[in-house]
């Protein structure tokens, strides 16, 4: 396993973390057999950065890590996690939310704790809410190390944010290399990193847009290199190939993924790409536009929808079925859902929008979805 200094700390973190927001399940559940020899085989495997948070697995992220990394393991890893800040209504909340969570993780210290989903308004208000003096005691006891946040906005909220308090030890984006120019973006990174802050980059493969069998026009573009490499190492390349990136946040579902992410994390030249590749890179990214219309990463921020609606999974399929040219498949597959998860429920109340990190018309794209999906 390769490492990464983190930001202007002294500590030195795995070049891959483990995300745990998409763990193995089965029937819905998270399948604890499967998962904990995941997390055993990361640690084992050098990885030392672990990543949860409140909501994930409707909130048994948080209680399962808990218990997998009984017997040792917590000790060996860097743990993240994040307040819920949507349930924060008053100042008392941080402190009962907090020892929630250090009790379902089973531990006495948070490594870091960062504001979940932040943006320019959220940090105003558990701003002036207190958040900045409680979390100062909670580093001067110990329950925490580093204090952040985590972030779906735009660069200007990031800069604002930043720039608005200078005690910030750590910020986690989505970055990859087709976000270059959306949420923070390549300036957003390169401005925290300018401001001595750690960056941990979520999503490096779009909710994993970049690791499928790329569309024909985007494997010409691969087909293209000198050396030869699957589309998630392409991606992992490029984000490691930047200084400003601390870690590379996976959300691993089955042993395969883990076993590919691990062996290309250690790799020597992990983080090495010349100006050819880097080139090469950038067409990918530009052959890639326009063939996903929906840019949705299934972070189930929009669920669960007040009708049912399985937003998520309606724009996985019309997506996929745009990237691999096969409108037909799509539409059957869409055919094949459950009455009640489908668009025909949508009541139009658009709280999926104001949820949604990508600021998608999520109600207009329904709509569209439905015209060409919706009939038998």
């Amino acid at each position: 396993m390769q490492y990464r200094q983190f930001g202007n700390k002294d500590l030195k973190v795995s070049a891959l973390g483990f995300g745990a927001m998409r763990l193995p399940t089965v029937d819905g559940q998270i399948d604890e057999s499967t998962a904990t020899q995941m997390v055993h085989q990361a640690v084992d495997s050098g990885v030392n950065y672990i990543d949860t948070a409140w909501p994930y697995h409707g909130g048994e992220s948080e209680r399962f890590l808990g218990r997998a990394l009984k017997g040792g393991y917590r000790e060996k890893v860097t743990l993240a996690t994040k307040m819920p800040r949507w349930d924060v209504e008053k100042a008392e909340d941080f402190e009962k939310i907090f020892q929630q969570q250090l009790s379902k993780l089973q531990t006495d210290w948070i490594d870091c704790y960062m504001i979940h989903g932040l943006n320019a308004e959220a940090w105003k208000r558990v701003r002036d809410l207190g958040v900045i003096e409680w979390s100062q005691k909670k580093i001067a006891s110990g329950e925490m190390k580093y204090f952040g946040f985590s972030f779906h906005s735009t660069c200007e909220d990031l800069k604002y944010i930043i720039d608005d308090y200078d005690g910030w030890d750590m910020c986690m984006v989505q970055y990859n290399y087709m976000d270059i120019q959306r949420q923070a973006g390549q300036e957003g990174v390169r401005y925290a990193h300018k401001k001595d802050l750690p960056v941990v980059a979520m999503e490096p493969l779009l909710g994993g847009k970049l690791s499928w069998q790329p569309p024909e026009a985007v494997q010409k573009v691969w087909d293209k290199a000198e050396t030869s490499r699957s589309p998630v190492e392409w991606a992992f390349r490029w984000l490691w190939n930047q200084p400003e990136i601390s870690v590379v946040l996976s959300g691993m579902s089955s042993p395969e993924q883990l076993e590919e992410n691990l062996a290309i994390a250690s790799k020597e030249d992990y983080d090495q790409l010349s100006e050819t590749e880097k080139e090469l890179v950038k067409e990918a990214r530009e052959a890639h536009h326009g063939l996903c219309p929906i840019p949705c990463t299934t972070c189930d921020y929009c669920q669960p929808c007040p009708e049912g609606v399985k937003i998520p999974k309606i724009f996985s399929l019309y997506n996929e079925a745009y990237m691999y040219n096969n409108i037909e498949n799509g539409k059957k597959r869409y055919q094949k859902m459950p009455e009640e998860q489908k668009i025909s429920h949508c009541s139009e109340c658009r709280q999926c929008e104001k949820v949604c990190p990508q600021g998608i018309a999520v109600v207009d794209w329904l709509k569209k979805v439905e015209q060409e999906f919706g009939q038998a």
